[in-house]
């Protein structure tokens, strides 16, 4: 199964469900704990902010190996496909909303996601609140 995702030209391929589904139970979902704390303390100085917030990103792929939406490819005219990004809020709404509610609202997020991905129940929902996690901490669009 081939996503939207383009390198060069040429789709990428979706790693098989079963195969992310594993993936979780073994290590992703003990990985994604560490993970999370590691870039939260990484927003908190200015120097590894960037870092940290591109680890927030990727919290999906860690977490269960799912592909990052992010873009959308574009046929052109010519026959080549092209990136196109998903709009994002003004830059300067988003740093605003980092400084006074993301950097600390994250974490809370984060942690009680993680910890419902430990139940059966909750699972679902804990896995959706880490998929939106770069756009709590950031208000990014994926």
């Amino acid at each position: 199964m081939s996503t939207s995702n383009a390198v060069k030209g040429r789709p990428v391929q979706e790693i098989p469900f079963l195969i992310r589904v594993i993936y979780f139970f073994v290590l992703g979902w003990e990985l994604t704990g560490v993970w999370v704390l590691v870039a939260w303390l990484l927003n908190v100085t200015i120097i590894f902010l960037p870092l940290g917030l591109w680890m927030i990103d990727r919290v999906p792929q860690v977490l269960t190996l799912k592909m990052r939406p992010g873009s959308y490819v574009v046929n052109t005219k010519d026959g080549r496909s092209q990136f196109v990004p998903e709009r994002q809020p003004m830059f300067l709404f988003r740093a605003l909303y980092f400084i006074v509610i993301g950097w600390w609202f994250s974490l809370i997020w984060a942690l009680f996601a993680w910890l419902l991905c430990a139940t059966i129940i909750g699972l679902p929902i804990g896995v959706a609140m880490l998929n939106s996690l770069p756009f709590i901490t950031t208000l990014h669009r994926s």
